[in-house]
């Protein structure tokens, strides 16, 4: 009886090895963690599978034969991640250690090659077993021909198939031809997604018959879209077709499987310094002489603790070499760089900081002056700059050797200025963010605190405060070698004692694939930085000041007197002393009413106009002094442009933070604030881009929740709030009254952030009972959202965290408080957590891929803003078609391959010579 065949999808191998592992490298630097899994994957299949064939196939380089068909195929493919790319070779050599067929050919895909070899194995009566969990190849399946999932360890049959796609496999080709596939950039049909295609398929049989009687389709989208886009489905027909008739380099007859050679294999274990692996197959090897530090392993004894070391000032060019080269043996450095400003884009690089071990680390003074009172033309004794970014350049690019500093992004921004691209780097402030958001603040101090028992140099005490503070560059070198040394020390230690956390608490794929590679890419993004017209600023400043001057008369003349209208007190004993208005409450504390937006809102919802007024001037003041009067002082004087800086850690849930100057928070409710927009301009020849995610936390509501009612409606492309209305009221679409919507919409929006009935009568302006039965008629309509409610707040008590879709955690320590208000508000976080954790997740996945699927595509338009659900680009005019369909790809696809959503991501895109023209 013939033997099985199993067709091994390598390159699927390589993907999940990598993305389920933790990094890991070779005694030389060089990585190697997914070489490990990939290794490990492939020696239980043998071993399990003793008396098969077995054949591991790989993706070639370069372009395939569909490429010629649709050139945008895979074309927002993200490039592999820098450390993986030098593994690409070892696993074909690890192939050939096992004494496995390793196959490739150019102009054809993997998967093309699995479905000719599973063809012609089928034609000979073998059965064949095809391991991979690619859904792609789901198409093979049929009786003597199944897949195999190596890392759920099941099988994935017609059954598996049909739960995935709706159809049989002999349809998969059908419904993939509609929905087509974001990963890949293949089209399908606009609107349609896997569900509503396998419901088109399983209807009218197949993808022609249906397009031929496409008029019959009854939704109006659907049926226009199926008309217009035929063509298009007709070439994603091809493009996910897979050849089985791919004419193969090696014969199928020579695809056996010869005896395992020993010493091949023990040699190859040996190279890749994989003990554990020879030592399960009885296999003695040679240790390296040297070998990389173990993050794991506690410090020996005789380090130094932190505030006992005596730190190396560096201050020569031969010393310098000499740490260099420790560097060079090394492999893991802490590093940190001290500058004149922190503002990364006009900083001053003043030095560098090493760490090589725990204790031991140097200063490098590059470009310090004399202290003042020293002699006048004195030099200090130091390697120049540019001798030393030339020396130390090669270290700080050398992919051998991973930087760990805090806060990284700040250096890598400053580096960038000076020719130097910063890679490898863990950051040891994100570690601390991805396994303990939530609870606690990530700065360098606090963590030395929490983790060393060791209260660092405060900066005041090297530099000073107020007036009599100092730049960097002014501070003896003596005094800022231990201020310096001591934060590459620290942060060395950290990355010691938090990277080992990431595993066991398996949170590694969210630092990997969230969190580090978003560095670089912000980095980036800072450094471009956005065109500000400085003149249409302070024109507005001009009209603000003249409305506030205007508004300033309106208010006495209604107040009738003049006083002071930014002072809470006397505006307090006007409003509720003088005028009498209803509900005023005096502070405990300092006997004067209340004036906060809430009760001024409150009395101007009552038609008082006397609180309209103050609000009205609030804000345009506010506009003013934020926006327009502070961004002209902000515009960097050598760009022209606006740099803002995102915190990485600044928000629980993962969301970015921008500020000096926050960029986020431009109001857009109000004309006013709509206005500040139009200042933000596109060079000339260029556009603005704005691509925004269509009410996606409600979307992921739908997802979370499975509330299927919802979630057709996203599918339908209907408009969420009247579904909602007429779901809740029994009204129909038609013709439904403006305030119904509203009310549902109130609703919609309030239930992500764990409304209560008060929260939501304030909002719509009505009683509490009737928001409280609103809110009743909402859960009985749609009870998987209360249940998704009440999932999260157990799911929180039980864990003291809530999680993302992609795994993020979010702790809520609250959520156990014997205070009502503190344990609300954890409830109500448990809530909204995992909600916009998700969406920040989500766009964050966008980001991180966006660069190279504008690379890709040949364009030269750049990232420029992240404003939540929003992303802004600058392009030329000739490149907004294109780029706004790559970036639209992009982002609606970002989820994928990791969550498959049961609603469509949608995002809107708009155009104009300014960001208030384009959003």
């Amino acid at each position: 009886m013939a033997k099985r065949l199993m067709l091994v999808d390598g390159s699927g191998y390589i993907f999940r090895a990598y993305h389920a592992l933790p990094s890991l490298t070779r005694s030389d630097g060089a990585p190697v963690g997914a070489v490990r899994g990939f290794s490990s994957m492939l020696m239980r299949l043998v071993d399990d599978h003793p008396d098969d064939d077995i054949v591991v196939i790989f993706d070639a380089s370069g372009d395939t034969f569909r490429n010629d068909i649709y050139d945008q195929y895979k074309a927002n493919r993200d490039a592999p991640p820098e450390d993986l790319r030098p593994q690409f070779s070892m696993v074909r050599d690890a192939t050939r250690a096992f004494n496995l067929p390793c196959i490739e050919q150019k102009g054809f895909e993997a998967d093309d090659l699995i479905a000719t070899y599973a063809t012609q194995a089928k034609a000979t009566s073998r059965d064949v077993i095809i391991v991979s969990s690619d859904k792609d190849l789901m198409q093979l399946i049929q009786p003597g021909v199944s897949l195999w999932d190596p890392m759920k360890q099941k099988a994935l049959d017609a059954e598996a198939c049909f739960d995935k796609f709706g159809v049989q496999p002999d349809k998969v080709i059908d419904v993939q031809s509609l929905a087509g596939d974001s990963v890949d950039n293949v089209p399908g049909v606009p609107g349609i997604g896997v569900k509503t295609a396998a419901l088109l398929i399983n209807e009218y049989g197949d993808l022609d018959t249906l397009l031929a009687r496409a008029s019959e389709i009854k939704q109006n989208k659907r049926r226009e879209n199926l008309i217009e886009f035929a063509e298009q489905a007709r070439v994603s027909r091809e493009l996910v077709t897979l050849k089985v008739d791919v004419p193969v380099e090696t014969p199928l007859e020579q695809l056996d499987h010869p005896v395992r050679d020993m010493g091949k294999l023990r040699d190859f274990l040996e190279l890749m310094e994989f003990n554990s692996l020879a030592a399960k197959l009885g296999l003695e090897i040679k240790k390296p002489e040297i070998t990389a530090p173990d993050p794991s392993e506690a410090a020996a004894p005789d380090v130094p603790a932190l505030g006992a070391c005596d730190y190396i000032l560096v201050d020569s060019e031969e010393l310098l070499q000499e740490w260099v080269a420790k560097c060079v043996h090394s492999r893991i450095v802490g590093f940190d760089t001290e500058t004149t400003s922190l503002d990364s884009m006009q900083a001053d690089l003043v030095g560098v900081s090493l760490a090589v071990a725990p204790g031991e680390a140097c200063y490098i003074p590059l470009d310090h002056k004399p202290a003042e009172g020293e002699l006048l033309g004195e030099k200090v004794k130091q390697v120049s700059l540019a001798r030393g970014i030339e020396l130390l350049k090669p270290i700080l690019e050398n992919p051998a050797i991973l930087k760990i500093g805090h806060n990284l992004k700040y250096d890598f921004q400053v580096l960038s200025r000076y020719g130097i691209r910063l890679a490898p780097m863990d950051d040891s402030c994100l570690l601390s963010f991805v396994l303990d958001g939530g609870k606690h603040n990530h700065g360098l101090d606090e963590l030395a605190k929490r983790a060393f028992d060791h209260q660092t140099i405060p900066f005041k005490e090297v530099c000073g405060t107020g007036k009599s503070q100092i730049t960097f560059d002014l501070v003896p070198v003596e005094k800022a070698r231990d201020y310096a040394a001591e934060d590459a020390d620290v942060s060395l230690r950290l990355w010691q004692t938090l990277k080992p956390r990431l595993v066991t608490e398996r949170m590694s794929t969210v630092y990997e694939t969230l969190e580090r590679p978003l560095i670089s890419v912000l980095s980036d993004m800072e450094a471009t930085g956005i065109k500000v017209d400085a003149d249409v600023l302070r024109r507005m400043s001009g009209d603000f000041a003249q409305r506030s001057a205007q508004l300033e008369d309106e208010i006495y003349q209604l107040a009738g007197r003049e006083f002071t209208i930014g002072s809470p007190k006397q505006l307090g004993e006007i409003l509720f002393g003088e005028m009498g208005l209803p509900g005023g409450k005096k502070s405990p504390k300092t006997g004067a009413y209340s004036t906060d937006a809430s009760v001024l809102e409150d009395l101007a919802a009552q038609g008082h106009d006397l609180p309209t007024r103050i609000l009205d001037w609030r804000q345009i003041n506010k506009l003013k002094s934020t926006y327009t009067d502070a961004l002209v002082t902000q515009i960097n004087p050598d760009t022209g442009r606006v740099h803002t800086s995102y915190s990485m850690v600044g928000a629980q849930t993962g969301r970015l933070s921008s500020n000096d100057p926050n960029l986020q928070n431009i109001p857009v409710r109000t004309e006013e604030g709509r206005k500040i927009r139009s200042a933000f301009v596109a060079e000339p020849g260029c556009k603005i881009v704005s691509i925004d995610y269509s009410q996606i936390e409600l979307r992921l509501t739908a997802h979370m929740a499975r509330e299927t009612t919802l979630q057709q409606a996203f599918h339908d492309g209907l408009d969420i709030h009247a579904i909602t209305a007429s779901q809740m009221f029994g009204v129909p679409l038609e013709g439904m009254d403006p305030m119904v919507r509203r009310n549902a919409k109130a609703i919609n929006f309030g239930i992500i952030y764990g409304i209560s009935s008060y929260g939501l009568a304030n909002n719509l302006g009505i009683a509490n009972a009737e928001a409280k039965a609103f809110i009743d008629q909402y859960f009985e309509r749609f009870p998987g959202i209360k249940t998704f409610m009440s999932e999260a707040k157990k799911f929180a008590v039980d864990h003291q965290y809530v999680e993302t879709l992609f795994g993020r955690r979010i702790h809520v320590p609250g959520i156990k408080d014997k205070n009502f208000a503190k344990r609300g508000f954890a409830e109500r976080q448990a809530i909204n957590a995992p909600i916009q954790g998700t969406a920040a997740d989500i766009i964050k996945r966008a980001m991180i891929r966006m660069p190279s699927a504008l690379k890709s595509a040949g364009l030269t338009g750049k990232m420029l803003l992240q404003v939540h659900d929003e992303l802004l680009f600058e392009c030329p005019v000739a490149e907004v078609d294109t780029l706004t369909a790559v970036a639209k790809s992009v982002m609606e696809g970002a989820c994928e391959p990791v969550v498959t959503l049961d609603v469509p991501l949608i995002a809107d895109s708009g155009v104009g010579d300014n960001w208030m023209e384009a959003h």
